[in-house]
């Protein structure tokens, strides 16, 4: 009985390890992203964890992956996205589109 129990717990262990989101971090800084280009696994949910730096407001948003969230400034916020398809996906500051520029590259 043990054994089996032992067993499962193995198995819970290994379908909740597989079943992990990949997290990838995007920092706002000098009205910038940074990394400029992130390039995350195709056909899989990920998280986004965009850390604002600048003492202003910053909003993450891209058309292409229907998303915008504002990200008051020294703070962070999750944004998940995806599965995706291979691809680019732009993403841009609403508040400093000038600068405030990325990709995100799904492959």
């Amino acid at each position: 009985m043990q054994r089996c129990f032992l067993s499962l717990l193995l198995i819970l262990a290994s379908t909740a390890a597989l079943a992990e989101v990949p997290v990838f971090e995007i920092v706002i800084e000098n009205n910038r992203f940074q990394p400029e280009t992130l390039k995350v696994p195709v056909g899989q949910k990920v998280k986004l964890l965009v850390k604002n730096r600048d003492p202003v407001p910053e909003e993450f948003e891209s058309y292409e992956l229907n998303r915008e969230k504002i990200i008051v400034g020294n703070s962070e916020a999750v944004i998940y996205i995806g599965p995706l398809e291979a691809g680019e996906y732009n993403f841009f500051g609403e508040f400093n589109p000038d600068t405030a520029q990325g990709t995100l590259i799904a492959h």
